[in-house]
């Protein structure tokens, strides 16, 4: 008996247009126009270069539809004007390289900043141990001051404001008009306009938008012009060109002179007068998460044994080894980073453990805060331990205050069932035990300023600056 004649194969036309959207978001932008390009069909699906074709819509969902609320981004900006997405697209992929921690470099402290999505914009939040993490617990100190968003134009903007918060940033935003706006122009007047320039993807500087000072070039033009006409006026055509010159190359006049300088004395104090941020330049901290294959790596922190809450940067490094560094010192040697361990040895004591490795962990005290629970740390189970079989005392010596004794270098780590880790050298009797930092991409134990008002709430007043 002759088997059915199988049935014609489908063509990517024959799915529904959703489908085929849905399929397509897959592609590059560049990708998309080249397959337009294949048919007419195709290029009406696609849109063309056209802002409102629904796939811009297709693209964001599919990349960022998890992360935030991509209908609250454009909402506002929808309002009398084309679908957004594509200018949409556009900034976000610019912008999700800054999710994640960054480093502030150069003059200064070298605080750490920590960008994260919110519902219609990204946010940036300086972070810092809290000064009463020791008593109260493992609190971070979070500060919000910058965003970047879609004005009511649906231009990308950022704003920062020095140490506050803002609890209608989308409001905010729907008020904005375009990427130029002027600082005056904010129903805040405290919030500074800025630009977030990328220097390949793990280097940014943040600097002020002077944008706004169109209107005095424009003022400072329209002098020109006019001393330009009034020469113009009392000169014969071949002397005019050589006392245009001649008059803003020198402008000796006892009467002009005197006047000229004082005007641009005036105008260079009332541009500082105007410059309220002078630009800063950050670093990303790349590998910032423990992943299965190396479940040390990572930011996380610990109280130290000065008693206060430190961050520490756990990284692999190319040759198989592990390296820990203390972050967000300034000065010395390393700005920024302090050195507390480096081993090349990453091969793992499983259980059940030599009794002088029990004894080794349990004679020692776990340096915790006063409001720990304390019950917490006779129900810690030990996993697994890595020998450190050398410190930054022998890869640089200069830093070293110990005698030659191998006790002062050597040291363990205690990885815990919970994911997190303790470490300590053999020179000492405690644990400095780590903790992370943030879970799925939020911060953990964020704690507020009480001096910092929130401009949504009291616009009258100026928010308190923070000094990290």
């Amino acid at each position: 008996m002759a088997s059915p004649p199988p049935a014609p194969a489908m063509s990517f036309s024959d799915f529904p247009e959703d489908i085929q959207l849905n399929i397509l978001s897959f592609l590059s932008p560049t990708e998309i126009s080249a397959f337009a390009c294949t048919s007419r069909r195709f290029a009406a699906l696609c849109g063309g270069a056209a802002h409102e074709s629904p796939l811009w819509l297709f693209m964001c969902e599919r990349r960022w539809g998890f992360s935030t609320r991509l209908l609250s981004w454009s909402s506002s900006a929808a309002a009398g004007h084309r679908s957004p997405f594509a200018r949409l697209y556009k900034a976000l992929d610019r912008w999700e390289d800054l999710i994640g921690f960054w480093r502030r470099i150069g003059a200064g402290d070298p605080h750490l900043v920590f960008f994260e999505w919110g519902p219609s914009y990204i946010v940036g939040s300086r972070v810092a141990p809290s000064t009463e993490a020791a008593r109260d617990g493992y609190g971070i100190l979070k500060v919000p001051f910058l965003w970047l968003g879609l004005s009511s134009h649906g231009e990308p903007v950022s704003f920062l404001h020095p140490g506050c918060r803002l609890d209608s940033v989308a409001d905010l935003l729907g008020a904005v008009s375009d990427s130029s706006i002027s600082s005056s122009g904010f129903s805040y007047p405290d919030l500074v306009p800025v630009t977030v320039s990328f220097t390949g993807c793990n280097h940014f500087v943040l600097e002020e938008n002077r944008g706004h000072d169109a209107n005095a070039r424009a003022e400072s033009s329209n002098w020109v012009q006019k001393e330009v006409l009034r020469i113009e006026g009392t000169s014969p055509p071949d002397r005019l060109m050589s006392e245009i010159y001649q008059h803003f190359a020198n402008r000796t006049s006892p009467l002009d002179g005197k006047a000229t300088r004082k005007q641009r004395k005036k105008e260079k104090e009332r541009f500082e007068r105007r410059r309220r941020w002078h630009a800063e330049h950050f670093v990303k901290i790349c590998n910032c998460y423990p992943t299965p294959e190396r479940p040390l790596q990572g930011l996380w922190k610990g109280i130290s044994e000065d008693r206060v809450l430190e961050f520490y940067l756990v990284a692999y490094d190319d040759i198989g080894g592990i390296t820990c560094w203390r972050v967000g010192e300034a000065g010395g040697q390393f700005p920024g980073y302090s050195p507390v361990f480096w081993t090349s040895n990453t091969a793992f004591l499983e259980s059940p453990f030599p009794r002088e490795e029990e004894d080794l962990y349990g004679s020692r005290e776990h340096i915790r805060s006063v409001a720990s629970d304390w019950r917490s740390i006779k129900s810690e189970v030990v996993l697994r331990i890595l020998r450190i079989n050398s410190s930054h005392d022998l890869v640089i010596p200069s830093l070293s205050d110990s005698s030659s004794d191998p006790r002062n270098v050597d040291g363990r780590i205690w990885e815990y069932d919970d994911g997190t880790f303790g470490f300590g050298f053999l020179r000492n009797d405690y644990i400095i035990d780590l903790k992370h930092v943030t879970l799925n991409g939020s911060l953990l134990d964020t704690v507020e300023l009480p001096s910092v008002q929130t401009l949504a709430t009291n616009k009258s007043q100026s928010c308190e600056s923070v000094d990290f």
